[in-house]
């Protein structure tokens, strides 16, 4: 990106800390060969993991099992025209091991549709990338009046 866009990149730490003020984001995955794309409520681990709870029976806890997905959120001040977005992608798992569902019991934010049969999905932060837009009406580097 040129350095006078109106965009500067963020690096990994910023990214999780603005990740985690986030209420909501977006599940990125593969629907027979086609992308599609979930709103989720979700929360981070210490590593950085994003952490989503869901049924077992949704078509993405069934979809995501194994397979790389991407997970986005953002947020947008529409009136200053700013923002960011960050994309963590990474293997998403079911998570399995009794003392981890344990632990993810206890600090893992309810799902907003509730199920009796939950689940956890667990997405690796194996890159991790982000975006700020700074604030004001930019074009080639130069404001724009308005």
């Amino acid at each position: 990106m040129h350095p006078n866009d109106g965009f500067r990149e963020l690096g990994r730490a910023e990214c999780l800390r603005l990740l985690a003020t986030a209420p909501v984001g977006r599940l990125v995955y593969t629907r027979q060969a086609l992308p599609a794309v979930v709103p989720v409520n979700f929360g981070l681990d210490t590593d950085g993991a994003v952490l989503l709870r869901t049924s077992a029976a949704s078509e993405p806890a069934r979809a995501v099992d194994g397979a790389v997905v991407a997970f986005e959120a953002d947020a947008v001040d529409t009136a200053r025209q700013a923002g960011w977005s960050v994309v963590v992608t990474g293997r998403a798992e079911i998570v399995t091991d009794g003392p981890e569902l344990r632990r993810l019991e206890r600090m893992s934010p309810c799902s907003w549709a509730p199920s009796p049969d939950e689940v956890f999905v667990r997405i690796d932060p194996e890159l991790v990338t982000g975006r700020e837009l700074v604030g004001g009406r930019t074009m080639y580097g130069v404001p724009l009046s308005g």
